[in-house]
């Protein structure tokens, strides 16, 4: 079940949307949707969750808690808005086009992609842009 939740009272449009989405995406790469919560804050409240946890003093769009157990996957994804929107501006995207791409890449950080090697980074890409064409082939 993937359930959507939000601090500071900002709210996602179309959740459902979103959720038959992301279950498509997961879908996609042949595993199970499990338990996953997308959490919508800040980025006040996403920098003391960085640098509490991962210990980092920086401001990031998204943190990743992932819980998957094989196939089934599970986790919570939090996501700044604010950064989201930044981001939008700096790369000269609609937000939402920034906010499908970050929920995209938590979903697939659940998945097993990581992003941490130039390599890496650049398959990570590949699939957010894969996984928002479907979103779009979907409304």
């Amino acid at each position: 079940m993937i359930d959507f939740n939000y601090i500071e009272g900002a709210a996602i449009f179309k959740p459902l949307t979103y959720s038959k989405w992301l279950t498509k995406v997961i879908e996609s790469e042949s595993k199970v949707e499990g338990d996953i919560t997308y959490i919508f804050c800040d980025d006040a409240y996403l920098l003391e969750l960085n640098k509490k946890y991962l210990q980092h003093d920086t401001y990031t769009d998204i943190i990743t808690f992932d819980y998957t157990e094989g196939d089934i996957i599970s986790g919570d994804i939090f996501i700044s808005l604010e950064r989201v929107e930044d981001n939008a501006q700096k790369f000269e995207v609609i937000f939402e086009n920034e906010l499908q791409r970050v929920m995209a890449h938590g979903v697939l950080h659940l998945m097993g992609y990581k992003d941490k090697s130039s390599e890496e980074a650049a398959l990570m890409r590949s699939k957010e842009d894969e996984k928002i064409q479907m979103f779009h082939v979907e409304q």
